[in-house]
């Protein structure tokens, strides 16, 4: 019996996936990867049979079910002694974790997460834009701007909220912030591609947020609401920097 091995592959980049995260990869005879993972990491496990089990969004190329059959078929592999799950952004964050952890353990089989950087924190350390701010941004909160039924909700919990899976509905992400309590002015940050080389910024305000629409699409994006996205200086507002005003 194998050993099923979680990692999270880091939003893009190659290099942003763990030194812990890479051992273990170098140890797969079979990877389950997601859509988002960089094909650079190949290189890490050349020996290992890759299975793309990618899906983006809602609009799903393989059920989770069948991902959780696949888990447990290699799982249980003699010929085998690591399996590697390796999921885009950190596994533990909307990452589908829960459903595929019960599905190993109903099988008896054993398993170990490695964590990854989500791609909220690399959009922060690309526009070097801090999610919490002494005095101002005590708290974060992250969310999936859409539900499982494809309607929009958005909240507003914490100082600075972040919303994953936003880029399809700008537009009516705006409407929902203002009627959550976020005043139209409210500095926003939208990212895309966060942590590659094709990451694209640019800042709006809650109600010029639409106009992100064309510059993201098709895009895995994130937004970042309040504190979190401020320009730290006055002289990174505007058009400098990695950003593109609105």
């Amino acid at each position: 019996m194998a050993k099923v091995i979680f990692i999270g592959a880091g939003p893009g980049a190659s290099d942003l996936m763990t030194v812990r995260g890479a051992r273990r990869l170098a140890q797969a005879g079979v990877v389950l990867f997601d859509a988002l993972t960089d094909p650079a990491l190949r290189e890490l496990a050349p020996q290992a049979e890759w299975i793309d089990v990618g899906k983006r969004g809602y609009a799903h190329a393989m059920a989770q079910e069948r991902i959780n059959a696949l888990l447990v078929e290699h799982g249980l592999r003699q010929d085998i002694t690591t399996v590697v799950r390796l999921k885009g952004g950190d596994a533990s964050l909307f990452g589908r974790l829960e459903e595929e952890l019960q599905a190993l353990d109903a099988a008896g089989i054993d398993c170990e997460v490695v964590p990854g950087v989500t791609a909220a924190i690399a959009a922060a350390a690309g526009t070097r834009r801090p999610l919490t701010r002494r005095g101002v941004g005590r708290s974060v909160s992250f969310a999936t701007a859409m539900t499982r039924t494809g309607d929009v909700h958005a909240c507003r919990s914490a100082d600075t909220e972040v919303f994953y899976m936003a880029g399809q509905k700008l537009a009516v992400l705006a409407e929902q912030l203002q009627q959550a309590g976020w005043s139209a002015q409210t500095p926003v940050l939208a990212v895309s591609c966060a942590g590659t080389a094709d990451e694209r910024a640019s800042e709006h305000s809650v109600a010029s947020l639409p106009d992100a629409g064309e510059r993201h699409a098709g895009r895995p994006t994130v937004v970042i609401v309040g504190a979190g996205a401020l320009p730290v200086r006055p002289e990174d507002a505007g058009g400098g920097g990695p950003l593109s005003p609105a």
